[in-house]
């Protein structure tokens, strides 16, 4: 099935639309999830490197998914993997909500980390759906590809940011059993409805499909995949963990009430930095005016735009250096920074959504972007790893001295890629 004749019917618009519903709900879920566990588990006393433990075992789920995802994608169809991802979802929601309180410490870290990586399964599944399908249904006229690619990408991660805001929100309100069960029930539905409504459009899938054909053998592809990684380390480097926890216990007074108020400010400050990342991301094509530039200019922007990145947590990080313990002007400088390091993120993140779907052919979509993805996940295991060690180590400087560090050796993997 081609890119053109695919989009050139009627039903290939409504299947995009129906496709980009469900990758909505679920990373509103998955915003709301990851906010949860990030604050009921600190508010319960849990180290920067336990709670960084509990995303790791998410984020490995998340390197096998992809592979094994691209593969299962082109022997049964997308819409298989997409409705599994939601599936999924509901299921360890509905698992999490069974911790008990009274288990020790390495059994709950253990418990929500089994958990936590078949939501990393789960979002995955959804996610190396929802992009493949971009590439099939697209109009390659105009621009049309990325334009596509950056309104999918842009409202996801919005919809993620109003996640963040929501999981905060629905710990302060319901508790985090009654956040998890609501959740739950109103995805379930959502799956129900999508799976109802969504039209034909989509490949059905090759049975001939082999799992070796998962492994690029295209240089830019593997460059870039190469340079996801080290973009997405350094945003969770920081993002994860060490953010979080650095304005909570700036914020907090150590009252009840001064922990539910942090909790909603630092759930607001996170849910601001992806909503405003996604609208960036959703505006890159224009503000890098791809309808009129070649793919050879845009190829080179990748790296100009990751040099750009680097200057940000580089600043940040002797910011904090300098300072050496909180203080209002930093806090403010933090907020402004690290706003600005989600709009240039936004553009290298967008401009790497295109450029997997440019450089791969409709035949093996699923299968590059899996493996694109499988490094996307890399790149955040190794981000969440990193920031709670970091953060226990040396601190807020550190992990955004890390960050800086990653985005450079981003930015030499971007320099390698070539116009084809």
């Amino acid at each position: 099935m081609t890119q053109t004749s695919t989009a050139s019917r009627p039903e290939g618009f409504s299947a995009y639309i129906a496709v980009t519903a469900a990758y909505w709900a679920f990373m509103l879920s998955d915003g709301a999830l990851r906010m949860l566990v990030l604050l009921h588990f600190h508010h319960l006393g849990f180290s920067p490197v336990q709670l960084a433990y509990l995303f790791v075992l998410y984020e490995i789920a998340g390197m096998v998914t992809n592979l094994a995802a691209g593969w299962i994608a082109a022997r049964f169809g997308l819409t298989s993997t997409l409705y599994a991802g939601l599936g999924l979802q509901v299921v360890a929601l509905i698992a999490l909500a069974q911790l008990n309180p009274d288990w020790a410490i390495a059994a709950s870290v253990a418990y929500v980390m089994l958990v936590q990586g078949a939501s990393g399964v789960a979002k995955d599944l959804a996610k190396m759906s929802s992009k493949s399908a971009v590439k099939l249904l697209a109009p390659s006229a105009d621009g049309g590809l990325f334009r596509w690619v950056a309104v999918l990408t842009g409202s996801k991660n919005a919809v993620k940011g109003f996640g963040f805001l929501l999981g905060a929100a629905l710990l302060g309100w319901l508790g985090f059993i009654g956040a998890i069960y609501a959740m739950a029930g109103v995805l379930a539905l959502i799956l129900i409805a999508v799976a109802v409504a969504m039209p034909s459009g989509l490949p059905r899938g090759n049975k001939k499909a082999k799992f070796s054909e998962v492994f690029s053998r295209s240089a830019n592809v593997n460059w870039l995949s190469a340079a996801r990684v080290f973009l997405f380390g350094a945003r969770d480097v920081w993002f994860v963990v060490g953010i979080p926890i650095y304005f909570h216990a700036v914020l907090s007074d150590g009252t009840p009430e001064g922990a539910r108020q942090s909790f909603f400010l630092v759930g607001s400050f996170m849910a601001v930095w992806v909503i405003l990342y996604g609208v960036v991301q959703a505006n890159a094509p224009r503000i890098l005016r791809a309808k009129t530039r070649p793919e050879g200019e845009l190829i080179a922007a990748a790296r100009r735009w990751a040099l750009a990145l680097f200057v940000v947590p580089a600043l940040l990080a002797g910011a904090v250096a300098w300072a050496g313990a909180p203080a209002p002007w930093l806090t403010v400088l933090l907020v402004l920074g690290l706003l600005v390091f989600g709009a240039i993120f936004a553009v290298n993140s967008s401009l790497h959504s295109y450029l997997i779907l440019a450089f791969t052919k409709a035949e093996r979509v699923t299968m590059d972007v899996g493996f694109y993805y499988m490094a996307n996940a890399g790149g955040r295991l190794i981000g969440t790893v990193l920031s709670g060690a970091t953060y226990q180590l040396g601190g807020l400087w550190l992990c955004l001295a890390t960050a800086a560090v990653m985005v450079g050796l981003s930015s030499l993997a971007a320099g390698r890629l070539r116009a084809v």
